[in-house]
């Protein structure tokens, strides 16, 4: 791997910081610049991590910046990344990145005219524990998926998070926020989505901020927070995917495939790692199984409250610059992304007009994320 790309962060807030300290893993990728509308926001990321801090124009003029990390609230991704494209720089998005299929495909155009990149999170799917969740599919381990299930459940983000508006506002909710990572994994172990079924409620018009300085402010809400849909996959199977913002407490794990041979158990879509279980026919139920040495399995990241996870946010940012080198499709691709925001969309409108949704987009299941694919990007 030849290159080292330049990465200028835009937007400063609560992700940015994994961002700034997971890069520096990945021997193609360097941060070197950061901006955020709010210029002491940049100024203090900048001083934490030794970057440069910039105007936003001055980051999409920087000629040392590659790529362009796009960390804005959602409503602002569309809008930054096609200032970025016409900019020549690639771009990757935190999710969703965009909130129509319509913004997807004209940032398409300018990146293909432009013979840019465009990528989005979540590239959680690439974690050791899902890798090898997708190799016991592959390998036949419990036959062909036909069914399963996958929760999102909490109590809403407003206890702890100081600025939650956009939570709880057009392009937010529990399937925008964090649907993309369910859905996304889901194409990895099963593949596209072909039609989705929904309903859809909210249990309170109003949030109160529990932090901060607004502690105490009511946030009003203006988009579905409880949601159940059912998406049927091009392979035929049938899953269940709940999503809600008004659970106190649940028993649910977060993913359950169902194969004609067997049954697996998925950690959490939202982090890299976590245990894998399989049942298979005659067996005892499930059992833990061990996992392979995949380098993005270990537990080195440390949380703010002391906890050690495996996160490597960034490795689909590697693997797409890695892509772009090497001629091939990367795996948080446009494509993909688009297709998820497709599903998600898919499934508020089946909601609002109470009728099934076709899938008008269309993608392939990336490929596998091999130990030794994993480990040539790594420092």
């Amino acid at each position: 791997m030849a290159c080292e790309y330049g990465v200028g962060i835009l937007g400063c807030g609560n992700i940015s910081a994994a961002y700034f300290k997971l890069i520096p893993l990945f021997k193609n990728l360097k941060a070197v610049a950061c901006a955020d509308i709010n210029p002491a926001a940049a100024e203090a990321r900048a001083a934490e991590f030794g970057v440069r801090a910039e105007t936003v124009e001055a980051l999409l003029a920087d000629p040392e910046v590659d790529v362009i990390v796009n960390l804005t609230i959602p409503e602002a991704h569309f809008a930054m990344s096609k200032r970025a494209l016409e900019a020549g720089k690639h771009v990757y998005s935190e999710k969703p990145f965009v909130l129509s299929v319509e913004e997807g495909e004209e940032l398409r155009k300018i990146a293909d005219a432009k013979g840019l990149r465009v990528g989005s999170a979540p590239d959680t799917f690439l974690g050791g524990a899902h890798q090898f969740a997708r190799k016991l599919i592959d390998d036949g381990a419990i036959g062909k998926v036909m069914s399963g299930t996958a929760h999102v459940l909490g109590a809403g983000m407003e206890a702890w998070h100081p600025n939650p508006d956009f939570f709880f506002r057009p392009g937010g909710g529990p399937i925008l926020d964090m649907g993309p990572y369910y859905v996304t994994n889901l194409v990895n172990l099963v593949g596209p989505v072909k039609r989705v079924m929904a309903m859809a409620n909210m249990a309170r018009t109003e949030r109160v901020i529990g932090n901060g300085p607004r502690n105490g402010e009511a946030v009003p809400v203006s988009t579905p927070t409880n949601i159940h849909a059912i998406l049927e996959f091009e392979n035929g199977a049938h899953i269940a995917l709940m999503g809600s913002w008004d659970v106190i407490a649940n028993k649910h794990t977060n993913m359950e495939l169902y194969g004609v041979d067997g049954a697996l158990h998925v950690p959490d879509p939202n982090f890299f790692g976590g245990s894998v279980e399989m049942a298979q026919r005659g067996g005892k139920g499930f059992e833990a199984v061990e996992l392979w040495d995949h380098p993005l399995t270990s537990a080195k990241f440390q949380t703010q409250d002391g906890r050690m996870l495996a996160n490597y946010r960034a490795a689909g940012l590697s693997d797409m610059m890695a892509a772009h080198e090497e001629g091939r499709e990367h795996r948080c691709s446009l494509d993909r992304a688009l297709h998820v925001v497709d599903v998600l969309l898919s499934i508020l409108k089946s909601a609002e007009e109470k009728r099934s949704v076709d899938i008008g987009t269309k993608c392939t299941q990336p490929a596998p994320f091999s130990m030794q694919e994993a480990a040539a990007l790594m420092r």
